[in-house]
Formats: structure tokens, C-alpha cells, sequence
């Protein structure tokens, strides 16, 4: 047992063990993800929200178990713009996803296998644990046979259920609601997600209905392996199937022959009493009438189960995401973001919001943004000056129910590595000789104390900085603007270098980042006749003049009038070489 967190994933942990205990059961927390491509992180608020609450579950000593159903028994839809795959997969069209090869070059052997791997890995990193269930294990095993049957003698009580919803008019369908959603991510963000959302299965199969009649479940054809079949027959009493395929009949026996699944809308419902599912929450998309989550409060009943509880979970958005995306096909997954941010991070940009509130992560220059918030609330933590909710999403977001999670020993800004790895090229001496001195009391001894973050953001660095944004030291002087400045100008870059012979000493004095900062902020103050440490407010002439004074630094040290924080800039370049470009 551990303490009380007080947070929005308490609240549900405790509707979800009030719940189990009405219905005699364990608590189960269910996700589901189809492998039909990238699962991006998106998809992965529908397996972190599940997870939360299974682990404050486990966090509190009751039993507790978190499955994934991987829909791999969902039809191939389309062939994706997807690097290895041209149009010759459109032959595997309507095929299980298990039975679709993966896109060249991989070392899977199925395309639902690709996928799968792929999410898994990130999974690992995240420290989510699960049981992960196959459906096209389940389905060809023979696993849900009986269910199966169950449904098929009960084709019309469900298709009156389904009826009521068919017959719904279109001005009961709340798609406001899901547009103001989607509104609060950026136009091509929101079509990457649309793109890679449509490829599961809610939104791939229909209800059953065909002119034969109403039959729950779809086979798989004998002959062309594909979905495209119409179910003309079946026998209560012997469970003898009829299907029609490319032109042909085909009668099988479904206590035996186990190639074909239940329509969606009936499939689902029937995997929440199969598997007593408690807690699983469901998309935005999913709660609108006759949508599959609607329609399983009516459906899970037949099958002797309640629809589970949870909420409605809102988008994630991806700024920044082009780069990220573009040799992926798809919006960018966990694997993808990890390679940029800790697993840590990651995991409070979920847990710190509710799932109901939308938000995005970012790959751009705002990773950096998320950095300094995080690294703000750990050190909140760490001082004990933390908020209840802000300390429960940290402890959910560095460990589990199982311990900690790997975290870097010295977290340095990761604005300041960013300035570094960029101002070095990646130089592992330069690189530990300057962060050694950015605050001599961290005794940073090896790259391995700044690690994992360190990894990150070089990652970053080398795929998402902007050219624009990199920083090139300049070779030589630039001898024609230092003979063009005016006697102010002269007269700081003097102070800077050498002092003041009061209150500032020689740059080369106290090499370290505080220093560094106390010099550059003190030259203008210095030229007004203030004290260097002087703290001074509002006053808008000073603030120009320290404006003037770094445009001139860095215009005489990388040629750009702007560029990463000076004091930081100075640390990389190093006394030496700084010198030798403002005073040769």
C-alpha cells in the first residue's frame, strides 16, 4: 500500500474498485489498438489512461489487470503512403491484417506484426504493463467459438437493437461536439490523426446487415483469404454457415472452422463479458449514436455483461510534427517522441491533464518549453512545495507500480544542452568540458550523468533544430565591423573582457555560468553608472541597452543578431577564443 494521491486518476480508481465490487469481480482495464499502422500518440491516450488507473490500482494492493486487444483480425483497408509499400499490397486488400506482409525491409512477418512491435517498444520504455491479447489468435483458435454461436442465435435480438440506432435521424448526431475537439489541434495535425485513426477497426467494418437477412459475423473467404463475403445462410441447429464469395458458395461449420470474426459493433461488447472488463475508456469518436461504444450499452447486456465504465478521452495534437512524420507515414509514435524526450516527460503530458482535455506535444522548439515546466515541478517536488495533483502526476510520471522509472541523475536544462550540442557538433570533450562548468557543484564527472537526456537531445538537434537556428562560431574577427563601433560599443566590449576594476573582473575570472550571466547583464548597467547586481525594474532604457549590447555579441560571434543564451554561448566558445573575436 502507498499514499493516498489525490488526482483525477484517484477519482476513477476509486469509481473502478467501487465498481468490481458491485459487479464480484477483479478489476480489469481494457485497451484496444489496431496494428493497421503507425500507433501514434494518439492512439496512446487509449492505452495511458487504462494504464493510470490500473496502476494506482495496483499502487493500493487490489488485484488488478490492464489487457491491450490488439485488433489484428480487422480487414486491411487501403494501402497506406508508408516507406516499403507500393501499390502491389492492394492485392491484400479485405485480408486480416496478420495475413498482409509487412512493409519491405522488415524483419516481421506480418503487417499487424510490424506495427505491433513497433508500439510494444515504446510500451517497454513507458513501463506500461499489460497482457496483451491477439485477435486473430483468439478468433482461429478457437477461443470465442462459443460466443460466436451465442451470437449467431441471437442475430435478431441484436439486430433490433441495432435497428433502434439505424433508424436515429441525422440531426441526433452530435458532430459539433467532436469538431470543437478537433478545432483545438492544428489543420495539418488534425488530418494526420483523421488519416491514421481511420484505420481502426470501429471504422472499418459495418453491422452485419446484408439482403439475406442480418448475420453478426463476416468469414474470412476460403479462396481469396479476403472479407469481401456475404453470408446467404445458416442453420441454427448445426451451425452450418453459407457464404457467397467472388461468385461461388461455401458452406463451413463454426464449431470448427474458426475463419471469420464478429461484425464490430458486436464483436466489442461480446470481448467486454468474454474478458469481464470493468474500466475502459473510449474516444471522441465513439459517442456519438450508433457508434460502437453507444451501441454496446445495449449490446453487452445479451452477452450477460454491463458496458464498462470510463470517460471520453479528448485528442492529442502534435505541433512540430512534419519532421518528425515524414519517413513514417503517419503521425509520430511513442518509439518516435522517446527518441526525443525521457519516458518521464511523456508520461506527465498525460497524466497531468484529465482525459477529456485536449492537448498537444510538441517537437519543435517548444520541447524545450516542456522541459523547463517539467524540470520546474520536479524541483517544486524536491523542495516540497509541490501541489497534491502536481505531485500525483509526477510520481505517475517517474514510476509505477512495479518502481522507478530511469530518470537522468543530472537533469541540465535541456536549452542549455540544446545551445551545447549545437555549439560543439555533438564533441563529447567539448561537450563534457562545458557543462562541468556550467555549475561546478553538480561535479558532472561523465556524459552518462546527463543521460538519457543528453541522447534526446542530440536526437533533436540533428532532426528537428531548424538550419535557421544553428550556430556557427565565427573562424576569424570581423575586422571591419570592430573598426566601425562607436565608443559605447567599444567601451562594453572593453568591460566585458576586462572588468571594471569594481564590481566586475576579468571574463576569464570564475568561469562558470552565474558568472558568465552576472558579466553580460552587468556591462550596460556598468555604462549607466549602477552597480552590476544592481536589480532594477521597469526601466525601459536600460532594457534597450542590454538589447544593443547582446545584438553586438552576437553579430561579432556567429553573425546572426541572435542565438542561444549568452552566457551559455561564452561557456561553449570558451575565454580564449572569445577574446580572440572581440579584441584581437
Amino acid at each position: 500500500m502507498t499514499e493516498r494521491l489525490d488526482d483525477w486518476v484517484s477519482r476513477l480508481a476509486d469509481e473502478v474498485i467501487e465498481e468490481a465490487e458491485r459487479r464480484d469481480t477483479k478489476v480489469v482495464c481494457a485497451s484496444g489498438l489496431s496494428p493497421s499502422g503507425p500507433i501514434h500518440l494518439g492512439n496512446l491516450r487509449e492505452v495511458m489512461t487504462p494504464h493510470l488507473v490500473a496502476d494506482e490500482v495496483k499502487r493500493r494492493g487490489v488485484e488488478c489487470e490492464h489487457i491491450i486487444s490488439w485488433d489484428d483480425y480487422d480487414r486491411f483497408r487501403k494501402v497506406p503512403n508508408y516507406p516499403g509499400v507500393d501499390d502491389s499490397w492492394a492485392q491484400h486488400i479485405g485480408k486480416p491484417l496478420t495475413s498482409v506482409p509487412p512493409p519491405s525491409g522488415s524483419p516481421y512477418t506480418s503487417w499487424a506484426e510490424h506495427f505491433r512491435a513497433r508500439c510494444e517498444e515504446g510500451l517497454a520504455q513507458l513501463g506500461i504493463v499489460y497482457r496483451g491479447i491477439s485477435q486473430t489468435a483468439q478468433y482461429t483458435s478457437g477461443a470465442y467459438t462459443d460466443q460466436v454461436l451465442f451470437a449467431m442465435s441471437h442475430r435478431d435480438r441484436i439486430d433490433e437493437v441495432l435497428d433502434q440506432y439505424r433508424t436515429l435521424s441525422a440531426t441526433d448526431d452530435p458532430k459539433p461536439a467532436q469538431q470543437k475537439q478537433q478545432k483545438k489541434i492544428s489543420e495539418d495535425d488534425a488530418a494526420a490523426v483523421a488519416e491514421a485513426e481511420a484505420g481502426s477497426g470501429a471504422a472499418a467494418e459495418d453491422d452485419g446487415s446484408s439482403g439475406s437477412g442480418y448475420f453478426p459475423y463476416r468469414p474470412y473467404s476460403a479462396t481469396t483469404g479476403t472479407d469481401e463475403t456475404t453470408v446467404t445462410a445458416y442453420d441454427d441447429a448445426t451451425g452450418s454457415l453459407t457464404y457467397r464469395s467472388d461468385g461461388d458458395e461455401h458452406t463451413i461449420d463454426l464449431h470448427t472452422e474458426h475463419h471469420g470474426k464478429l461484425v464490430w459493433k458486436v464483436d466489442w461488447p461480446m470481448r467486454w463479458a468474454y474478458e469481464k472488463v470493468v474500466f475502459e475508456p473510449s474516444g471522441v469518436d465513439h459517442q456519438s449514436p450508433g457508434s460502437s461504444y453507444v451501441v454496446g450499452k445495449d449490446l453487452a447486456p445479451v452477452f450477460g455483461w454491463e458496458r464498462p465504465i470510463g470517460p471520453m478521452y479528448a485528442f492529442v495534437g502534435m505541433k512540430g510534427m512534419a519532421k518528425m512524420s515524414s519517413s513514417r507515414g503517419g503521425v509520430p509514435t511513442p518509439s518516435d517522441a522517446m527518441q526525443i524526450m525521457e519516458p518521464a516527460l511523456l508520461r506527465w503530458l498525460y497524466a497531468r491533464r484529465r482525459p477529456n482535455q485536449s492537448f498537444s506535444v510538441a517537437f519543435d522548439a517548444d520541447v524545450q518549453r516542456m522541459y523547463d515546466e517539467w524540470d520546474a515541478l520536479c524541483r517544486k517536488v524536491a523542495d516540497g512545495k509541490g501541489q497534491p495533483g502536481d505531485v500525483a502526476a509526477w510520481t505517475r510520471a517517474t514510476s509505477t507500480a512495479e518502481g522507478l522509472l530511469t530518470q537522468t541523475p543530472i537533469p541540465v536544462a535541456y536549452r542549455t544542452l540544446a545551445s551545447i550540442v549545437d555549439i560543439t557538433t555533438g564533441d563529447e570533450e567539448q561537450t563534457l568540458r562545458i557543462v562541468a562548468q556550467l555549475d561546478p557543484s553538480q561535479q558532472v564527472r561523465s556524459l552518462d550523468d546527463l543521460r538519457p537526456r543528453l541522447d534526446c537531445v542530440e536526437h533533436w538537434v540533428a532532426t528537428q533544430m531548424p538550419a535557421s537556428d544553428r550556430t556557427v562560431v565565427r573562424g576569424e574577427p570581423d575586422l571591419d565591423h570592430l573598426a566601425t563601433l562607436t565608443d559605447q560599443e567599444r567601451d562594453a566590449v572593453q568591460i566585458l573582457l576586462d572588468g571594471n576594476g569594481a564590481d566586475l573582473g576579468r571574463l576569464e575570472d570564475g568561469w562558470s555560468l552565474d558568472t558568465l550571466t552576472h558579466q553580460v547583464y552587468g556591462v550596460p548597467k556598468v555604462q549607466r553608472g549602477l552597480a552590476a547586481d544592481q536589480i532594477v525594474k521597469g526601466d525601459k532604457e536600460l532594457g534597450a541597452a542590454q538589447r544593443a549590447f547582446f545584438t553586438l555579441l552576437y553579430t561579432l560571434l556567429i553573425g546572426r543578431d541572435t542565438g542561444p543564451r549568452l552566457p551559455t554561448l561564452l561557456l561553449a566558445i570558451g575565454p580564449e577564443r572569445v577574446r580572440a573575436l572581440l579584441a584581437p
